[in-house]
């Protein structure tokens, strides 16, 4: 997460226009949104102390400059949650600095005998890179003919950010994308392998990906409701909730479930619930 902090507050601070902070826009104006000058104007804090918050040569800046920061940048409650999360990683690495966070490559028995325990729902774990790690067969039923369960091992974020079928599949996509790239930067924390796989990201999807990497996209939902134009079975609209699986370096669990009776009824054709379904197998 070297230099995380800055790029964060350097990419808001160009986000936000002078006339929001009551400010005159002026003319021959070439850094987008704020320049650095008016934000330090705005924080009170001083010129030189805001660069080297931004070119990441100070980490620890106290909680009153960053309330003040977060003010000035008329920041909302899921990027000032952000901001402090990223200040206490940075101080954690200081006091710890030979920590660094490992990327779970297995979902453990007792996650996965949960899993199948889920029968009329779909239901997946994944790492923190997206690697979709266990599922049950509702799950399988749902998104095989998506095609997001191709190859060995399946991670959603590339699948939506790297295949053209999931454009075709998620209505909307571009807010999912963002998601994707959300949770990516909420679960760096110092992890190289993160760093590693936003590379490749950015070498084979370019703009798409790089941009919402660059804009640091945040507060990704952990729940909430998700269109999905299925091959077999029309749009289903499912509601989906995320658990924070215990001693697994934030494995996360999601179950779908049905958020209209078409999607029920949708969800009952392919898991093989009601005549003239598409699976002579039961879910």
């Amino acid at each position: 997460m070297d230099g995380e902090l800055g790029a964060f507050l350097r990419s808001r601070r160009e986000a936000l226009r002078p006339a929001q902070v009551g400010l005159p826009e002026g003319t021959r104006r070439r850094t987008p949104g704020l320049r650095r000058a008016e934000l330090a104007t705005v924080a009170q804090v001083s010129v030189e102390y805001l660069t080297r918050l931004e070119q990441g040569r100070d980490t620890r800046p106290s909680p009153e400059i960053l309330a003040a920061l977060a003010d000035a940048l008329r920041l909302d409650d899921a990027d000032r949650e952000h901001l402090r999360q990223l200040a206490s990683v940075n101080h954690s690495r200081q006091l710890c600095p030979g920590e660094r966070p490992t990327v779970s490559p297995t979902a453990r028995p007792a996650v996965r005998a949960v899993l199948h325990a889920i029968r009329d729902a779909p239901a997946y774990v994944v790492n923190r890179l997206g690697d979709v790690l266990a599922w049950n067969d509702p799950f399988d039923r749902l998104a095989r003919p998506l095609g997001l369960l191709d190859g060995v091992r399946p991670n959603l974020v590339w699948f939506v950010l790297t295949d053209e079928r999931a454009r075709d599949h998620f209505p909307d996509w571009a807010e999912l994308a963002d998601h994707q790239v959300a949770e990516l930067h909420r679960l760096r924390r110092g992890d190289p392998a993160i760093d590693a796989f936003a590379e490749r990201l950015a070498r084979t999807v370019g703009a798409p990906f790089t941009d919402r990497w660059q804009r640091r996209p945040v507060a990704a939902p952990t729940n909430g409701v998700r269109c999905v134009r299925h091959p077999q079975v029309g749009l289903l609209r499912l509601a989906y909730e995320s658990l924070e699986v215990a001693d697994s370096d934030h494995q996360r669990l999601f179950v779908q479930l049905p958020a209209d009776a078409a999607t029920a009824a949708g969800l009952d054709r392919l898991l093989g619930r009601l005549p003239g379904q598409l699976r002579s197998v039961a879910g």
